[in-house]
């Protein structure tokens, strides 16, 4: 919490760290090796997390709604085209730009097929390319 200041990306960490534990083949010395390798594999994980592509360029839409002032008007135009789709078309445009899933990770979520998903996302660009 101290590196990330959001829970839920805490809790993915978390769970990571230990993911690579169960599959690692490293055996320690004594307890003290065990905490330093979860300590530094911790710490190594958050670092990546905070450097990834996604993290340093992206703004969840939280943030978009409870700070409307920070915003360009270029940006709140685009967020209210957003807003104002049709709710199938937004929760792709949502979870493949604000959150970030790939395609797949999308057609799981909301159990349809990947080919509709490209439908849906190529008809949303589309509907914001109108409005905007």
């Amino acid at each position: 919490m101290v590196h990330l200041k959001n829970y839920a990306d805490t809790e993915d960490i978390f769970q990571n760290v230990f993911l690579k534990y169960v599959l690692s083949s490293v055996s320690f010395e004594n307890e003290e090796h065990e905490k330093a390798w979860f300590i530094r594999v911790t710490i190594n994980a958050c670092k990546d997390l905070l450097k990834s592509f996604f993290r340093t360029r992206t703004i969840s839409i939280d943030e978009i709604v409870e700070q409307p002032t920070a915003l360009q008007p270029d940006n709140r135009e685009v967020l209210e085209a957003v807003l104002s789709l049709p709710a199938k078309y937004k929760d792709v445009v949502y979870l493949y730009y604000y959150e970030g899933y790939s395609v797949p990770q999308i057609s799981r979520i909301l159990r349809k097929n990947v080919n509709t998903v490209y439908t849906l996302l190529t008809r949303s660009k589309k509907l914001l390319r109108d409005k905007l």
